[in-house]
């Protein structure tokens, strides 16, 4: 079947369609209602139908490939490498839900985990799963203030943390940072669980924390049943990046997400049980919830957990190779990144791409953020297999716009994520009318209408009345989910991300998006990566401002040359986009502000170059990136 087939077919006949798929996964009883929609926006899939995440994730691969490896934990930053099977992953996960239960966890409680990316983080996730329990995974190093702030929204029963992480060699304590967030939060856990690493030390308060190792020591053959829920009952919620104000809590069911992702691994990333699936993000985002814990281990892959950076090896030594290496060792066969780190690797010797053999890896998946075409076509031409772009959010759960390989080859365009995946009806808007656009090249928000698909968020955790005005009122006159995001559609119904609406430069009037302010100045041969936020001025009411790190870092230490440069950068500009777009000024700097997880904080940048607060900074990779910016601003004024 053409892939144009394959997707009208789920959007015309949306219940045929997703019973079909609801065959990938095990059921204990079968849905009798494919898709509940008497109350939209809520959706409401595979009403009447029980399942279990874990048990597909883990119990149910046991027939025919329990001695198959399913988890790859790696850690660069304390030189280990372990292997589980799928026999060694069910005992460790059940271990950690009987001791769960020995704390109080039953089917419906909560329980934050504040984890490193180790393979205790993914047993406390699906042994939750296996109970019934409701995870919400807090990205590890969250600051006290922010872990305070979700776990009062969370109320869990129990929070599972670690002694503490460690980030290019330098270990962050976690202890500290938790007991401060449980001094401010409101509501207390009744118990506190800590997996000790030996990498910090640890102060326990009577009563409250409980060190892992003899419990799960207690408990090490312990049998623990899964337990059947209801399709539509709650697996877990998961915070959005880049939250402000009260934390807003996603929250996805358990039987839609479980088909979601099995789907996915079939027709997206056309991924086989036996072979390796290597995602390089983190279990407190959620791409790690999706594709490092859950939709491998759905489909009978084995799974990598890395900690660590993309150029650190296992002897802790520089080597912008350690990723290639793990590919060749592990035949990674699908790997999944973000752009950023591609980006990062860019800098390395490009002798590194060919090291290592590479011969089992079938393409290399990018999202997180826009994949720029110099990025895209140099990790092509390196890799020579096919570079996937594909856009999700946190709150669809899985690719909303990507190519479907599993079900037709289809050829990806650098700079586009793709066309819209099967379930999602994706239309671009006009933000002030709400008129369909369907023009080639017509520049509008990008929205999904309404039912979206299975693995998509139900609703904002304990706040239905958010998550409607939120995300389906913000186009006026229409019920639709708004992506926030200015998009267009080439005539071959190929989409292009042009940056967030809430990312727009209004110059005199006229309005620009960063995203492809930034585009532009990417091309530029002697730029490494690029930063475009709008800032105050009196006079234009905005305009555009560039931080670019340049390749050669000689220029950062070269009046003279960094003057040519941002001539030149201008001039490309204007050449592409024409006057207006041309930033009013081009700063250079090593390195530019982002999350661990690889996203730009353009929001910092901008508060920055506006003399405002940048506020929470707690996922910032690098504290002295924003310096840079303060200062090379400061000089130019």
């Amino acid at each position: 079947m053409s892939y144009a087939a394959f997707y009208r077919h789920s959007i015309e006949s949306p219940e045929a369609f997703w019973a079909e798929q609801a065959k990938l996964i095990d059921w204990q009883t079968p849905p009798r209602q494919i898709l509940d929609d008497s109350r939209p926006p809520f959706a409401r899939w595979f009403v009447g139908g029980t399942t279990n995440l874990c048990h597909n994730a883990v119990d149910r691969h046991l027939a025919e490939r329990a001695d198959q490896p399913a988890l790859i934990a790696v850690s660069t930053e304390t030189g280990t490498e372990r292997t589980y099977s799928f026999r060694e992953l069910q005992g460790q996960v059940q271990r950690v839900a009987a001791t769960l239960v020995s704390l109080g966890v039953g089917k419906g409680d909560r329980v934050l985990i504040y984890m490193p990316m180790i393979a205790e983080a993914a047993f406390t996730m699906l042994a939750c799963a296996r109970l019934g329990a409701i995870h919400c995974v807090v990205f590890g190093g969250f600051a006290s203030g922010s872990l305070a702030s979700r776990i009062e929204d969370a109320t869990p029963k129990v929070v599972v943390s670690a002694d503490a992480g460690s980030r290019g060699g330098k270990v962050i304590a976690y202890k500290p940072l938790l007991d401060e967030a449980l001094r401010l939060s409101a509501h207390k856990p009744d118990a506190v669980l800590l997996f000790d690493r030996g990498l910090a030390p640890m102060d326990l308060t009577e009563g409250r924390d409980h060190l892992a190792a003899p419990l799960l020591e207690k408990h090490r053959d312990a049998q623990v049943p899964c337990t059947w829920l209801d399709a539509t009952d709650i697996s877990y919620t998961i915070y959005t990046s880049g939250t402000t104000g009260r934390p807003k809590g996603v929250q996805r069911d358990v039987g839609g997400y479980a088909v979601a992702l099995a789907a996915s691994m079939k027709h997206i990333f056309d991924g086989h049980a036996g072979e390796t699936y290597f995602s390089t993000s983190d279990i407190g985002w959620v791409v790690g919830h999706s594709y490092i814990v859950y939709g491998p281990l759905i489909a009978g892959m084995a799974t990598i957990m890395y900690e660590g950076l993309p150029t650190q090896g296992l002897d802790r030594q520089p080597d912008g190779g350690i990723w290639w290496q793990l590919v060749e060792k592990y035949k990674v066969t699908v790997m999944f990144s973000a752009p950023t780190a591609v980006r990062v690797l860019k800098k390395q010797d490009p002798a590194l791409l060919k090291k290592y053999d590479l011969s089992s890896l079938r393409a290399l998946f990018l999202a997180g953020e826009p994949l720029d075409e110099p990025t895209a076509r140099w990790i092509s031409e390196g890799l020579r297999v096919p570079i996937i772009d594909n856009y999700w959010q946190t709150e669809s759960g899985w690719p909303i716009l990507t190519v479907a390989n599993g079900v037709e080859p289809t050829p990806s365009r650098f700079g586009s994520p793709g066309v819209p995946m099967y379930g999602y009806k994706v239309k671009i808007l006009n933000e002030s009318t709400g008129e369909e656009l369907t023009g080639p090249n017509e520049k509008g928000v990008v929205v999904i209408e309404g039912p979206t698909p299975p693995g998509f968020m139900q609703t904002v955790w304990k706040d239905d009345e958010r998550f409607v005005n939120t995300y389906w009122k913000s186009v006026r006159g229409k019920m639709v989910y708004s992506t926030f995001d200015w998009g267009i559609r080439d005539a071959d119904g190929y989409y292009y991300i042009l940056g967030r609406t809430d990312d727009v430069i209004n110059v005199a009037g006229h309005r620009l998006g960063t995203r492809e302010i930034e585009e532009s100045i990417s091309g530029h041969a002697k730029v490494a990566e690029v930063a475009v936020v709008g800032v105050a001025d009196n006079l234009k009411g905005q305009v555009a401002m560039a931080f670019v790190v340049p390749r050669d870092g000689a220029v950062l230490g070269d009046a003279q040359a960094a003057l040519v440069l941002e001539g030149e950068v201008m001039k490309q500009v204007s050449d592409q986009l024409g006057a207006l777009a041309r930033p009013s000024r081009v700063h250079f700097v090593s390195v530019l502000p982002k999350t661990r997880s690889g996203k730009l904080l353009r929001r910092a940048i901008q508060a920055v170059c506006e003399g405002r607060d940048p506020g929470d900074l707690t996922t910032i990779e690098d504290p002295s990136a924003l310096q840079q910016i303060r200062q090379s601003v400061d000089v130019s004024r």
